[in-house]
Formats: C-alpha cells, structure tokens, sequence
C-alpha cells in the first residue's frame, strides 16, 4: 500500500475510534427491571448450554 492510502486508513480508523468513544459517553444505561424466576449461577448462553430439571440441551 502507498503510504498516502496507509495515512488515509489510520486517519479515518481515528476518527471512527473518537466518535464512538464519543457515544459510549452520551449512552443512558438501560433501566431494566429485575428479572422474576430467573436462574440462579452463570448464565447458561456463556457457556453455550441449556440445564432444566437435570436434561442439557444444546443450541
């Protein structure tokens, strides 16, 4: 690459990088309410299986 096109891509990738940090500052946190009869321990998505009553199942 021509180093034109290399200060071009890291010029716009810094610009990209500013704006979003820029957005991550205005962003709200979500208010959500809590979550009634929910699982107790890890999540069971992270660890990308299902456990009901003993029976795993997999996504």
């Amino acid at each position: 690459m021509s180093d034109e096109k290399e200060a071009r891509i890291a010029e716009a990738a810094a610009r990209a990088l500013k704006e979003a940090e820029a957005r991550r500052a205005e962003a709200k946190p979500l208010e959500l309410p809590p979550e009634l009869g929910g699982r107790d321990g890890p999540e069971p998505i992270r660890f990308g299986d299902w456990e009901r009553k003993g029976i795993i199942s997999d996504f």
